[in-house]
C-alpha cells in the first residue's frame, strides 16, 4: 500500500445521508443520467426549439420524485441532488465534444427551478451548495454520477473511427479526472478508482468494444493519469481499481462455475 492509502481510507461521515440514504443517492446518479440522455438525443436531433412538451413531462416527472421527499429538506435535497447531477453532464459533454450549448438541458433545469417558492429555492441552493463544497457529503451519488460519466465518454471514444477522435475524447477525459482530483483532494481518489475499474472491467467482459483503438484509447488515458497526478496518488488509485477489477474476475468465475 501507499502512504496514500491510510489516509484516504478515513472517510468522514456523510452529513446528507439522514435525508437521502445511499439507495436515494444513487437513485439520483441514475435519473440524471436517464435524464440526461434524453435531453441530448432531443439536442443531437431537432434543430427546432426544445420541445417544450416533452420536457415539462420529463420535469414533472423529475419534480414529483422530488416531492416524494419525507419533509422540505429530503425534498430540497433530492431535487439538489438531480439539478447538480444534470449539470455535471451537460459540463462533461460541452466540454468532450466541443458544444456550446445543450439547449434542451438548460430548459429542463429552468423548468425544475421555477416550480419551486422562495423559502423551497434557498433549501435547494443551500443542499446545492453543500453539495459542491464538502467533498464527503452525498459521496454515495457522486460515485455513482462520475462512474456514468468517465464510463459514457469511454464507450464513445472506443465507439470513435478514427485516432483523432481517440486523442480528442481521451484528452477530454483524462482532463475531467485530474480537474476532479483537484476539486476533491482527499476523496477524489475514491471516483477515479471506480471509474478506472469499471473501464478495465469493460474491456474485459463479454460485450468488451471489438476496436483496437478502445484499447489504444485506454492505455492512452491510463499513461496520461500517470503523468498528470501525483505519483502516490496515482498508485493508490491504481491499486484500489485492480482490487475491484479482481474481485469483479472472482465473482464471474464463481457465476460461471455455479
Amino acid at each position: 500500500m501507499t502512504s496514500a492509502t491510510p489516509a484516504a481510507a478515513q472517510i468522514p461521515a456523510d452529513q446528507l445521508a439522514s435525508l437521502a440514504n445511499a439507495e436515494t443517492q444513487r437513485l439520483a446518479a441514475r435519473m440524471a443520467q436517464d435524464v440526461f440522455a434524453g435531453a441530448f438525443r432531443q439536442a443531437a436531433t431537432v434543430d427546432a426549439a426544445p420541445d417544450v412538451g416533452v420536457l415539462g413531462e420529463v420535469a414533472a416527472h423529475c419534480f414529483d420524485w422530488c416531492q416524494a421527499g419525507a419533509n422540505d429538506q429530503a425534498r430540497a435535497l433530492r431535487l439538489a441532488l438531480l439539478i447538480s447531477g444534470l449539470d455535471q453532464w451537460g459540463l462533461a459533454y460541452t466540454q468532450a465534444f466541443g458544444l456550446e450549448a445543450i439547449h434542451s438541458l438548460t430548459a429542463l433545469i429552468g423548468g425544475l427551478r421555477t416550480r419551486l417558492n422562495a423559502r423551497d429555492d434557498t433549501l435547494f441552493q443551500q443542499y446545492f451548495e453543500q453539495i459542491n463544497a464538502v467533498e464527503a457529503d452525498a459521496i454515495d451519488f457522486k460515485v455513482d454520477l462520475r462512474r456514468g460519466i468517465h464510463l459514457a465518454l469511454w464507450h464513445a471514444m472506443a465507439a470513435a473511427e478514427s485516432a483523432e477522435q481517440v486523442e480528442s475524447l481521451v484528452q477530454s477525459l483524462g482532463s475531467m479526472m485530474v480537474a476532479l482530483n483537484q476539486q476533491m483532494p482527499d476523496l477524489g481518489w475514491r471516483l477515479l478508482a471506480d471509474a478506472l475499474a469499471n473501464i478495465q472491467i469493460a474491456l474485459l467482459a463479454p460485450n468488451a468494444p471489438a476496436s483496437p483503438l478502445a484499447q489504444d484509447g485506454t492505455q492512452q488515458l491510463f499513461a496520461s493519469l500517470r503523468h498528470a497526478l501525483p505519483q502516490d496518488r496515482y498508485q493508490s488509485i491504481l491499486a484500489h481499481a485492480g482490487q475491484a477489477v479482481v474481485a469483479w474476475q472472482q465473482a464471474a468465475r464463481k457465476h460461471d462455475n455455479a
